[in-house]
């Protein structure tokens, strides 16, 4: 198949069930086959039971597979999970709000095409679409993380954090078999590798709507990314991320 479409999701019970259905139909009309993973991150309420009902009443058409991790172990430990579980060619994933909606991987999948081996959706481009603009709190707050990972890890890339990104089946098992961060913080980790081994990375305009239901805590989260980017800078000195120099198979020390 050509496309896998990864779900993070903890605590969502209201919000899967459209997104699963959503997502289903637009695979459904996409040339090229696809499937659907909703990685259920130990949440305490029916987000899983929730994606399989739902599945049960409009799946079939594609293969969704609803992996329940039985404990909460971060949002980044989850994509990992249901990306190295996924099957395509090339493999998205997405926040469960679809904040970004699902037919903007089109615009991905293009760069992809054009060269790239990881495309990433971005809202702080000239050409992004803002329908719902974040809060001003959240905006300052991003804005300075955003600053602090182009001055210390990712020169040049102006959005890390929006939660859309598409990966070649390659690029997708030499990035994540290396991730270390399961917590937000693995968005800035994953691009930092990516330019270690070599692997071209396309920032790419879409469209993004603010869901005022979005559980980002805006202080308390921006201090444990911040406290990522250190931790990434400190596994790299220890060698950690061995193997990750230049654009060797290898992933030694992951």
């Amino acid at each position: 198949m050509e496309l896998s479409v990864v779900v993070p999701a903890y605590n969502e019970e209201r919000r899967i069930g459209p997104t699963v259905a959503r997502i289903v139909a637009y695979l459904a009309r996409r040339p090229g086959g696809g499937e659907l993973l909703v990685v259920a991150d130990g949440s305490r309420d029916g987000t899983a039971a929730v994606a399989r009902q739902v599945d049960a009443e409009v799946g079939g058409a594609v293969p969704v597979r609803v992996l329940d991790r039985g404990a909460n172990t971060g949002k980044g430990a989850s994509v990992r999970h249901g990306m190295l579980a996924a099957r395509g060619d090339l493999r998205l994933f997405s926040d469960a709000d679809l904040s970004t909606p699902i037919e903007e991987v089109e615009l991905l999948a293009a760069a992809v095409r054009g060269g790239a081996d990881v495309a990433i959706g971005s809202r702080r481009l000239p050409d992004s679409r803002i329908g719902v603009p974040q809060p001003l709190s959240r905006r300052i707050m991003g804005g300075l993380f955003s600053w602090c990972a182009r001055t210390l890890l990712v020169p040049g890339i102006r959005d890390t954090q929006c939660g859309f990104k598409l990966f070649t089946a390659d690029a997708t098992r030499r990035l994540f078999a290396r991730q270390r961060i399961e917590e937000f913080g693995f968005d800035v980790e994953l691009l930092w590798l990516a330019r270690r081994l070599g692997l071209r990375v396309a920032e790419v305009p879409v469209t993004w709507h603010d869901d005022p239901r979005s559980t980002v805590r805006p202080l308390a989260d921006a201090t444990r990314m911040l406290r990522d980017l250190a931790r990434i800078r400190l596994a790299d000195r220890r060698g950690w991320y061995a193997g990750a120099a230049g654009a060797g198979d290898g992933a030694a020390g992951a």
